[in-house]
């Protein structure tokens, strides 16, 4: 596992130095993974956040001044579990798709995308969906 942040340096309100600090793996770790990255050539906070965006949009329970809020924390880990889960199989994210050969656009899920699966799953098939597999 590699992470870091930056560590912006301001002058009257402008940045003038951004330092990159490894937190675990070495800092030439990190920017070996930031070279091999398909999406990102630098460390940002857009995907954290895009996460957390999309958990607060599909988790009534995380949605700030709201009636749904948790009053139980086994019930809120449950119910972040469920939406994660049931986003990254049965949610076909506009991003992720891709064209074929004629010029039809395929919708994807990020499970698809990592090479888990072969098809959107139904949030019928995924609930029924044995969790144990029995031999």
């Amino acid at each position: 596992m590699r992470y870091a942040t930056i560590h912006k340096t301001r002058h009257k309100g402008r940045v003038v130095k951004i330092d990159l600090r490894a937190i675990f793996g070495s800092k030439a770790e990190v920017k070996t993974g930031i070279e091999a990255s398909a999406v990102s050539k630098m460390i940002n906070t857009a995907f954290v956040e895009r996460h957390n965006g999309t958990d607060r949009n599909r988790n009534a329970r995380k949605v700030r001044k709201s009636y749904c809020f948790s009053k139980d924390w086994d019930v809120h880990n449950a119910m972040t579990y469920f939406t994660m889960y049931s986003y990254n199989f049965c949610w076909p994210v506009r991003t992720l798709r891709v064209q074929d050969r004629d010029d039809r656009w395929l919708s994807r899920t990020p499970v698809m995308v990592a090479g888990l699966t072969d098809h959107i799953w139904s949030l019928s098939e995924w609930l029924n969906y044995p969790a144990v597999q029995l031999s």
